[in-house]
């Protein structure tokens, strides 16, 4: 039975799960998830074959909160001979379309990770093989279909394609960033990562630039503050606790200690609002919702800390909070994105603004 494939972070496979049968089922899609806890990975059979390509080229992947990676899954070799897995590998691929690249993966997952090696040794032989038989371009054609071999075992694998206009053009659907040493915290990675996952790389010059106002609304030691002075903005820091040394000399930083459900700018001149609070998802978005409606920022990048359980209805519950208000605002069209990105833990990213 050919299915989707999706990557996600260890032990969010349930919610994975939840949301590819929501999203599947508005585009007249079904079928039933299969998921192992803590696999790294779920797998949607569709109950229609060609229902798997079809989710592959318009189930949004840029709309997909907990999702990392998708491909059209067509087949599921187990037990295979590990004195020759290219033969069976191979055959696998019969019908599928010329690919441009290849990707030989695994689960981001300890159990995964001990596949990597096995993985890059059949790579370049796997791609020779393919290039053979006219699987695969000369070269690498970003125009054409990502064919996967994603490995659960050293004698199982999911075998398919995925499409590039609606795919994660990085390895595993990781973005790996290095952790600079002079930030006060690793939440830096955060906001960095949600910065380049959200903001196309051309526009950053003119919404990332120096110059602009930023704040940011429980801000101690100062991670996400961190980011915006690296940027060369000027940042209110809003929190009760203590900030970090190096950031106030630079002074570009202004310390509020106020409660961040409080605080008002005193000038209109906010570009970004930027917010990872420890508090409920509801009203978090909430808050930020106003901040954006009434004008208060021109865009809002915030953390919704999640539940142990129903995960993905606590985040869909915050967007529909979000959408209220914006609505009772009479704010007309809205601009929203969110995803669990690799750097988060159990929350989720969302970055908010008017068009």
């Amino acid at each position: 039975m050919a299915g989707l494939l999706l990557y996600c972070r260890s032990g969010f496979e349930n919610d994975v799960a939840n949301e590819v049968q929501d999203k599947a089922a508005q585009l007249d899609v079904f079928g039933y998830s299969k998921t192992k806890a803590n696999s790294g990975y779920v797998l949607f059979n569709c109950y229609q074959e060609e229902h798997a390509e079809l989710l592959a080229k318009q189930l949004k992947f840029n709309k997909l909160i907990f999702a990392r990676q998708q491909f059209a899954c067509k087949q599921v070799l187990e037990n295979i001979d590990v004195a020759d897995r290219i033969g069976p590998l191979l055959a696998a691929c019969e019908g599928f379309p010329l690919c441009g690249e290849l990707r030989v993966e695994y689960s981001d997952t300890t159990d995964g990770r001990e596949l990597s090696k096995l993985c890059r040794k059949i790579s370049v032989p796997f791609r020779q093989a393919l290039r053979k038989k006219n699987k695969l371009t000369v070269k690498d054609n970003s125009k054409k279909p990502v064919l996967h071999v994603f490995f659960t075992k050293t004698d199982k694998v999911y075998i398919g394609y995925s499409f590039t206009h609606n795919n994660s053009p990085l390895a595993l659907g990781i973005l790996r960033l290095k952790f600079p040493h002079d930030a006060p915290s690793r939440s830096t990675l955060k906001l960095d990562e949600a910065f380049q996952t959200f903001i196309p790389k051309e526009e950053h010059d003119v919404r990332l630039q120096g110059g602009l106002y930023a704040v940011d609304l429980g801000a101690c030691p100062g991670g996400w503050t961190y980011q915006l002075v690296q940027r060369g903005m000027f940042v209110q820091a809003v929190d009760n606790g203590a900030m970090d040394e190096a950031l106030m000399e630079t002074g570009q930083v202004t310390y509020c200690p106020e409660d961040g459900f409080k605080f008002q700018p005193k000038k209109k001149n906010i570009y970004w609002l930027v917010c990872d609070m420890i508090e409920q998802p509801q009203r978090v978005a909430k808050l930020m919702a106003t901040w954006v409606a009434e004008g208060r920022c021109k865009e809002a990048m915030f953390n919704l800390k999640l539940p142990m359980k129903k995960r993905y209805e606590s985040v869909q519950g915050a967007l529909a909070i979000i959408d209220e208000v914006m609505k009772a605002n009479q704010t007309g069209k809205y601009l929203i994105q969110a995803k669990h990105l690799y750097h988060n833990r159990e929350e989720v990213t969302v970055h908010l603004r008017l068009p």
